[in-house]
């Protein structure tokens, strides 16, 4: 399903979260203050706007509140990135703001203006955020070739209990669409688990297909 997303800042950060979601088939806005940034974007994302992000006028102008989630990727200017996330998350109510941090004080303060999730650079590519941005139990994600990859998440608690079959996934030795090769329970590592093996509260299971069927993953029963 297309996502209608937002990216605020066309550093390295957010140009390569950008370039990712809209690869993958998001509708993906950019803004960022530096025109010349901006028209380096067009055909590369769905829509490139210059202009400044920290201004409830253009973002109300650009229909911000019908977008489902934004990226605020906005470098060392401190003040402009939690305005921004101000404005995104209490002024026009978008349902998920992902916001850079530099610091942990930074950090802290996006959370504390409404922030859903923060993410730091130096620990996170702009890949691996745009691949969990819809895949909330996604722990990371790791590209084998173009189109195919590995995807490690927990198991949530509407999967305890219940088989790999039984939550939409195939095991390891099935020809299915998007399958379950291995699973750390504790310290123990499943290796190659059937499809009726059952998933226990603190499984972290690896899921490998197409990239399009990951990012399609959603367990059965799974809301």
């Amino acid at each position: 399903m297309a996502h209608q997303v937002v990216v605020i800042g066309m550093g390295r950060f957010g140009t390569s979260v950008a370039h990712e979601l809209y690869r993958i088939g998001h509708d993906v806005l950019i803004v960022d203050q530096d025109q010349a940034l901006a028209q380096q974007m067009l055909g590369q994302v769905t829509y490139a706007v210059s202009g400044d992000a920290t201004s409830a006028e253009l973002l109300d102008e650009l229909g911000i509140e019908h977008f489902d989630t934004a990226v605020v990727a906005i470098g060392t200017d401190i003040q402009s990135s939690v305005l921004a996330t101000v404005l995104l998350k209490q002024q026009f109510n978008v349902p998920e703001v992902v916001a850079r941090a530099t610091n942990e004080l930074h950090g802290r303060t996006l959370h504390a203006v409404g922030a859903d999730r923060v993410v730091y650079p130096e620990q996170e590519t702009g890949v691996r955020t745009a691949h969990s941005l819809f895949q909330h139990q996604t722990l990371e994600y790791m590209e084998l070739t173009s189109d195919f990859g590995f995807s490690k998440i927990n198991a949530t608690p509407e999967m305890v209990g219940k088989t790999l079959e039984d939550c939409g996934f195939a095991g390891a030795h099935d020809d299915g669409s998007a399958s379950v090769v291995a699973i750390r329970r504790g310290r123990q590592p499943i290796l190659a688990p059937s499809k009726f093996e059952s998933i226990q509260e603190g499984d972290v299971m690896v899921v490998a297909g197409r990239e399009s069927t990951l990012e399609r993953v959603k367990p059965q029963g799974i809301s």
